[in-house]
This record gives C-alpha cells, structure tokens and sequence, in this order.
C-alpha cells in the first residue's frame, strides 16, 4: 500500500492525474503499478485500478488475475469493482474510502442508485434495440468450438 501511496501522491504533485493508485501484487512482489490518467489521457476509463489490471494481464499473458491481490489508494469505483471481479482478484486492500473520494470532489454514488434503477428510468435513456440479431450472436457464441469462456 505504501508504493501506491507514493505513486498517488507523485501523480497528484505532477498534475498528471486524480490522486489515486493501484498495484496489483502475486507472491509478494509488484507485478503491476497504474495511477489515475483520465485527464492525462482523455480516457475515462483510465483508473489506477484499470490501468494496473491491464498491465498485470499483460505481463502475465491472460485475462485473469487468480493468486494475485490489488492495492489501491481508495476503495474502488464501480467500474474499477467491475474489472476487479471479471480479473478473479484474489483481494482488494485500500486505504481512503468513497466518502474520502466524495468529500475531494469525486463522488460516484449517483452510478451506485442508478444501477439499482430499472434500464427505463435511468438518467441516460437505456433503450433496448434489435435483441433478435443480438440473441443470433450469442446462439453462434454458444455453439462456437474452441471458445475461452471468462
């Protein structure tokens, strides 16, 4: 935790991103380090925790994460959650919670209610189109021969 502790406070002090950090960690040792790039990169999707699962997967050469531990600087978003979960970390340690990141400016409860709501009454319309050519992509996906499931 103190590595990413440092690198959140470097990232912070270059005001080359938001003041979070992860490292993703397999037998003790640092396999993999991110710091929070959304403004750097333009990319909302660049999270300390995003960023440090794809270079873990990277290095390790696959999707999943199994025997491998996550440490980051604050408990993760939704998003960074959901990454975590379909990486099968083993577990997450982190240091300031999401009323911390609230108080800072970075509040994400608002996507927490809106995934509790039905599709149809949330605040960006969900409106579901073409489910019969999308159910004949997930029949071929099924009856496929070689597939990796994740």
């Amino acid at each position: 935790m103190a590595r990413a502790l440092a690198l959140a406070l470097e990232n912070v002090s270059t005001l080359r991103g938001g003041p979070f950090a992860a490292v993703v960690v397999r037998d003790g040792e640092i396999l993999a380090e991110g710091v929070n790039r959304v403004t750097a990169l333009h990319d909302p999707t660049a999270h300390a925790e995003i960023s440090a699962i794809r270079e873990a997967c990277r290095k390790l050469g696959h999707f999943e994460l199994t025997n491998c531990e996550i440490y980051a600087t604050c408990e993760p978003c939704p998003m960074c959650l959901g990454a975590i979960y379909w990486a099968r970390l083993e577990r997450v340690y982190f240091a300031a919670t999401a009323t911390d990141a609230s108080k800072a400016g970075f509040d994400d409860s608002f996507i927490y209610r809106e995934l509790r709501r039905p599709a149809q009454r949330r605040k960006i319309p969900m409106i579901r189109i073409m489910r019969g050519e999308a159910r004949k992509v997930f029949d071929a996906w099924e009856k496929q021969q070689g597939k990796i499931c994740y």
